[in-house]
């Protein structure tokens, strides 16, 4: 049987049985609040926090049937980045304490529950503490340091559900605006003309030619088992602990590449100044090379910085959708308020100047560790 809650439409179907192994015994109806996700991933039904007395789990409900665009569709494939019960087998494997010597942890999991729809219901503890998304720099560099000691400890044997080829899958799904690259007429648009840097169009076409060679150098270097979505809006300090929430896409990736992820996103949603990332992440990436060699990591040091700089490739579609959608009004990440499009314009444009010299970089650094160059720019 389930309990259907009061309010508005949206709330989730709460089963007794869940209620009873979540809860125990309690009066009166759970209340339910839902909580910022990303709403066009088809793997995710919902994600609330459901209170009943003096205790409020997080409720997120996984599913395989909901319709959403092309490019963040369910897969059923459990090597797929987007395969739909990732999340509830990194739980159940036990996967998400893996790092907790090193100071990061996934919530707990209070139950798991098979729904007759075919959805799993995952109840997680609702972790106190202050997200990311308001951290000072020096709280993000010490986030970097607890990564690298993480990574460079934690030896994970695969599993059949995790992800492989995650970043050639992930933005291979993404195509929106990819024919303006090379349109004059979208690169005279006054935001994109007013707010991009000098040389950014000629960087960005060229990142795109290079894709495949970014790739392959990624998929060469030395494995880690990674987050593969660590961004601010994912990680609280929790006291003595910072949890990183949403395993939805873990599995095999570079050793840096995570940390290549965390430090841009931590400026594209407006976290941190755009003004501040170079030094941000200079201090950033010293930091976690620390945490390596306090974990007892002995390798070459240069194919961390080679993960970390040809990461950039992730982002080379970015640039593409934000030609597509210049005039759109912008929203802020969970669409809570509207964000001056001249700072969104000029913030980003900045931001992907960055990874064009990150890209240059992996584009030198490589082929001194032994990979071929990379194709002459057009």
């Amino acid at each position: 049987m389930t309990t259907p809650l009061p309010g508005a439409p949206g709330s989730p179907a709460l089963p007794r049985g869940e209620l009873r192994a979540v809860f125990g015994e309690f009066t009166g109806p759970p209340e339910c609040t839902p909580l910022v996700h990303n709403p066009r991933n088809g793997v995710t039904a919902g994600v609330w926090r459901v209170r009943a007395g003096d205790r409020s789990p997080v409720l997120k409900v996984l599913t395989r049937s909901k319709r959403t665009k092309a490019g963040w569709a369910a897969s059923a494939d459990p090597r797929h980045w987007n395969y739909w019960r990732r999340e509830a087998e990194v739980y159940a494997s036990g996967l998400t304490g893996v790092w907790r010597s090193s100071g990061l942890r996934g919530p707990r999991l209070l139950t798991a529950a098979e729904r007759p729809g075919g959805d799993v219901a995952l109840w997680l503890e609702d972790v106190p503490g202050e997200p990311a998304t308001g951290w000072p720099l020096d709280r993000h560099i010490e986030h970097a340091r607890r990564l690298g000691a993480a990574q460079g400890a934690a030896c994970v044997a695969d599993r059949p559900w995790l992800s492989r080829r995650f970043l050639r899958d992930y933005i291979g799904a993404k195509t929106l605006g990819e024919e303006l690259l090379d349109s004059d007429e979208a690169w005279q648009q006054p935001l994109v003309r007013d707010h991009f840097p000098p040389g950014l169009r000629r960087d960005m076409v060229r990142l795109r030619h290079d894709r495949e060679w970014f790739l392959r150098v990624l998929e060469a270097l030395p494995r880690a088992f990674c987050h593969l979505d660590l961004w601010p809006a994912n990680v609280i300090d929790a006291g003595p602990d910072t949890v990183l929430l949403d395993w939805a896409f873990a599995g095999d990736g570079a050793l840096g590449e995570d940390l290549g992820n965390y430090l841009p996103d931590s400026v594209f949603d407006l976290f941190v100044p755009a003004a501040r990332l170079p030094r941000y992440a200079a201090a950033a990436y010293d930091a976690c090379l620390h945490g390596l060699r306090d974990s007892g990591h002995s390798g070459d040091e240069r194919l961390v910085r080679l993960a970390v700089c040809a990461s950039a490739v992730k982002y080379d579609w970015l640039t593409a959708q934000m030609l597509a959608r210049a005039g759109e009004e912008q929203l802020d990440y969970g669409g809570g308020r509207t964000v001056s499009a001249e700072l969104h314009c000029r913030e980003r444009g900045l931001v992907l100047a960055f990874l064009a010299d990150r890209a240059r970089e992996a584009r030198t650094l490589a082929p001194l560790l032994g990979f071929p160059e990379a194709p002459s720019g057009r």
